[in-house]
């Protein structure tokens, strides 16, 4: 007797995928749980595990594209594993996040931060994409199918900037107040919360400061209608090597920098884990981008549609600039704003920027909520 593996719903509108990778190989003994392939969509990764033990016969090779509900494999119950193949196959290193660790961590230790997630994440992502054989060589070059996902990405891309009119304003802020602050709390903070403080809990507390003070960026168009709304769930946008993610922190208005610290620290397990699900992708007002901690000075982002706005982060550099008449040296960050000119004013833009300047430079405000 045999059990069927078949690819499962991940989402309503999701209806194919691109099986990306086997975590076992043809012939492999399985146990119930055991994690079998890797599915990619153009909105999230799932892996899909066995529903029984037995011996694991491959019916459809990673890199093909697969519809919900086919049968990819068997797995023969009773079985036994042949002896290995004298040609060699491709061995598929698991996720970082199924490795055993080296050392048993502290109870107490603190979650790692997005950006070093997002490290790992990209670590076990290369890994999988070194092992998808759907690629061919061409003299001097490669081709392989672009992912569920990328493609995604590059239809979104392309469509932002066809439906909307998008245009970018720029300012600087000077990051000391909000750095002295993090040097002098991080200890206490850690110790009280179990968790880092974060400058991305400081700008999404800044962010919703400003789209309330400026609500016309808190909306969007929905046809010949335009919607206000009147909740701040905002997007972080993180970069992976399959591609952009964005997963939203709901009601940031309502969390503590501690909640919205937790709330990062959460997704950043999911991605650790490749657990991050399509209802934790959807409903934002807002998005954040930090291309600074890939080194970026400068850049125009790209709105996140249907939203009518995206801040860009940068990476903190230290400048000279004028004070009171003297010329001094500060840690500055240019923040760029990009917002849908169909549905927000230039006036409206600036003081937007200048209300999240102001907050930065006095983090203060944040705190007692002015």
């Amino acid at each position: 007797m045999s059990l069927e593996v078949k690819i499962p719903s991940v989402g309503e509108s999701i209806t194919s995928g691109l099986l990306s990778v086997w975590h076992k190989n043809d012939g492999d003994s399985v146990a119930a749980g055991d994690v079998l392939l890797t599915l990619e969509t153009d909105k999230v990764s799932s892996e899909i595990q066995a529903e029984g033990p037995g011996v694991l016969r491959i019916k459809v090779p990673a890199g093909t594209d697969v519809k919900i509900g086919e049968v990819v494999a068997l797995i023969e119950e009773g079985g036994a594993a042949p002896a290995p193949k004298k040609k060699d196959e491709p061995k598929v290193a698991p996720l970082p996040a199924a490795m055993p660790a080296s050392e048993p961590k502290p109870a107490a230790a603190p979650a790692p931060s997005l950006s070093e997630t997002v490290a790992t994440a990209n670590t076990a992502l290369s890994v999988i994409s070194e092992n998808i054989p759907a690629e061919s060589r061409e003299g001097r070059s490669t081709r392989k199918k672009m992912s569920p996902l990328r493609r995604k990405i590059a239809q979104q891309l392309v469509m932002a900037q066809h439906t909307a009119a998008i245009l970018t304003t720029f300012n600087e802020a000077d990051m000391s107040a909000v750095m002295r602050l993090r040097s002098e709390l991080q200890e206490s903070f850690t110790k009280e919360h179990g968790i880092k403080l974060g400058f991305m809990s400081f700008f999404i507390k800044a962010a919703v400061s400003a789209l309330q003070a400026v609500p016309a960026i808190n909306s969007r168009m929905d046809g010949d209608d335009l919607v206000q709304n009147h909740f701040y769930d905002v997007g972080v946008a993180v970069g992976t090597e399959r591609g952009l993610v964005v997963p939203v922190v709901r009601d940031a208005d309502k969390l503590t920098f501690a909640g919205i610290e937790r709330a990062l620290a959460d997704y950043a397990v999911k991605a650790r884990e490749g657990k991050i699900k399509i209802e934790d992708l959807q409903g934002g007002v807002f998005t954040l981008s930090n291309g600074g901690i890939y080194g970026s000075l400068l850049s125009t982002p790209i709105l996140n549609p249907p939203q009518s706005g995206i801040l860009g982060m940068h990476k903190i550099q230290e400048r000279p600039v004028a004070e009171k008449g003297q010329v001094v040296i500060r840690p500055m960050m240019y923040l760029a704003l990009s917002y849908d000119h169909r549905v927000v004013d230039g006036k409206e833009a600036v003081t937007f920027l200048v209300r999240v300047k102001d907050c930065i430079e006095n983090p203060a405000r944040l705190l007692l909520g002015l």
